[in-house]
C-alpha cells in the first residue's frame, strides 16, 4: 500500500505539490491523472525518496521507501525510460541491477521475455525505440517481483500492440494482489485501464474516485470534457479505444 498524507513541494517559492493526500490499494490499478505540469512526477519522487517533501509523508506499506530493506524487491518503479547507460547491454544494465539487489541471473532473462526484449538483450538502449527503452523500464520495475508498482507515463512511445501489452499487464500485476500506481495525462486510456482514478490539478487533489464513480458522475459529458473541468488544462485524447 502507498499512503500519501498532506505532502507539500516547494521549489524556490513555487508549490509544486500542496496538501495532497491519497492512498493507492492493493489488488486494484489506481490511475495517478493529471495535465502535464500537475505535479504527478514530483509526487512519485517524493514516494520514492528522490526527493525531499516541505512537509507531509509518503509511505510505502508503513515505511518510507529509505528505510526499505533491498528496495527492488519491495517497489519496482518506471520513471525515466532515458535512465541507463549509453552503452551497457539491455542485459548487463539489468544483471547489474539484479546483483546489487541479490537477484538471480535467471530473474534477469525472465523479465527481458516477459517485456518482450529477449532477441535484443545484446543490444545497447541507444540503438533502441523509445517504446523499446520504455520496455526495458518496465523490465528494471519487474525485476525484484515486488509488491509495489509505481509507472510513470508507461505508454508513452508505445506503438498500439504496446499500449495494450502494457494495459494488460498492470491489470494482471494487480489481480495478483499488487499495489499499482500508473500516472498519465491520457483520460481515455486510464477509463480502459485504471479501476480507481486519483486527479490531480496544480499539486492539488481534484479527485479521489473508482473509475466507475466518475464516468456515472459525468456522464453528460464525455471523459475529456470532465477532465477538462477538474483541471483547467486541456487533455489528449487517444483515438481506436477498442485496441
Amino acid at each position: 500500500m502507498i499512503e500519501v498524507h498532506e505532502l507539500t513541494k516547494r521549489y524556490r517559492g513555487k508549490v509544486a505539490v500542496d496538501g495532497l493526500s491519497f492512498t493507492v490499494e492493493p489488488g486494484r490499478v489506481t490511475g495517478f491523472l493529471g495535465p502535464n505540469g500537475a505535479g504527478k512526477s514530483t509526487t512519485i519522487r517524493l514516494i520514492l525518496g528522490l526527493d525531499r517533501p516541505t512537509s507531509g509523508t509518503a509511505l510505502i506499506d508503513g515505511r518510507p521507501y529509505a528505510e526499505l530493506e533491498r528496495p527492488l524487491t519491495r517497489v519496482g518503479a518506471l520513471l525515466e525510460a532515458e535512465a541507463v547507460h549509453p552503452s551497457r547491454s539491455a542485459f548487463n544494465h539489468l544483471l547489474w541491477l539484479a546483483k546489487t539487489n541479490g537477484l538471480p541471473t535467471s530473474r534477469v532473462r525472465e523479465v527481458l521475455a516477459e517485456t518482450g526484449l529477449a532477441d535484443v538483450a545484446g543490444k545497447a538502449p541507444r540503438a533502441f525505440s523509445l517504446g523499446m527503452r520504455q520496455r526495458l523500464g518496465v523490465a528494471a520495475a519487474l525485476l525484484g517481483d515486488p509488491g509495489v508498482l509505481i509507472l510513470d507515463e508507461p505508454v508513452n512511445g508505445l506503438d498500439p500492440e504496446g499500449v495494450i501489452w502494457i494495459r494488460n499487464l498492470v491489470k494482471r500485476l494487480a489481480a495478483e494482489g499488487r499495489t499499482v500506481l500508473v500516472s498519465s495525462h491520457l483520460m481515455a486510456e486510464m477509463a480502459l485501464t485504471a479501476e480507481h482514478l486519483v486527479v490531480i490539478g496544480r499539486g492539488r487533489l481534484l479527485a479521489d474516485t473508482s473509475t466507475e464513480e466518475f464516468i456515472a458522475a459525468n456522464s453528460g459529458s464525455t471523459l475529456e470534457e470532465a477532465f477538462m473541468r477538474l483541471t483547467g488544462a486541456s487533455v489528449e485524447f487517444q483515438a481506436g479505444e477498442g485496441r
